[in-house]
């Protein structure tokens, strides 16, 4: 590797490729997993900001953009929620466990209870809703980048 290549990488002009790092843990003696591996425990430990539309309150779980293209959410929905009998559509596919309370999700024209301790996954070109059933409702849940577009648009958030 030249000393200008090197040189744009160190001062972030240039990003190294997957070939480069071999090399460069070899010259500084090292291996690859401590060549990249974080000296802090920031890029570990995530610390999820409450976003809130009436309703529903969402922690985010994953970083923006995360592996694999999927977004983690804690998501606690009340009955209060409004807009809960609207199907919606689009593309993708969805999956959720619930942590307390009970869901009633709309698949269509079925109406399935899904109790704390179970989980549900469906297509979302199904026509469907989730909500909160007689009382608030605790649920973590995984999006494809779709479904991340359709149920967690922006919102005001509060830090606490």
């Amino acid at each position: 590797m030249s000393a200008s290549s090197l040189s744009r990488i160190e001062t972030g002009h240039r990003r190294i490729a997957l070939d480069q790092l071999v090399p460069i843990a070899r010259a500084l003696d090292t291996t690859l997993d401590q060549l990249v591996e974080s000296a802090t425990d920031e890029d570990v430990v995530i610390r999820p900001q409450r976003s809130q539309v009436p309703g529903m309150t969402t922690w985010l779980l994953s970083r923006e953009r995360s592996l694999h293209g999927v977004t983690i959410a804690k998501m606690r929905i009340t009955p209060e929620r409004p807009d809960t009998e609207r199907l919606h559509v689009h593309p993708g596919y969805e999956w959720f466990t619930v942590l307390a309370g009970t869901v009633r999700l709309r698949l269509g024209e079925r109406t399935i209870l899904v109790e704390a301790g179970d989980a549900a996954e469906f297509p979302t070109m199904t026509p469907h809703s989730i909500a909160a059933h007689n009382a608030p409702v605790e649920i973590l849940t995984i999006f494809d980048h779709n479904g991340e577009r359709a149920h967690l648009s922006p919102a005001p958030t509060d830090p606490t």
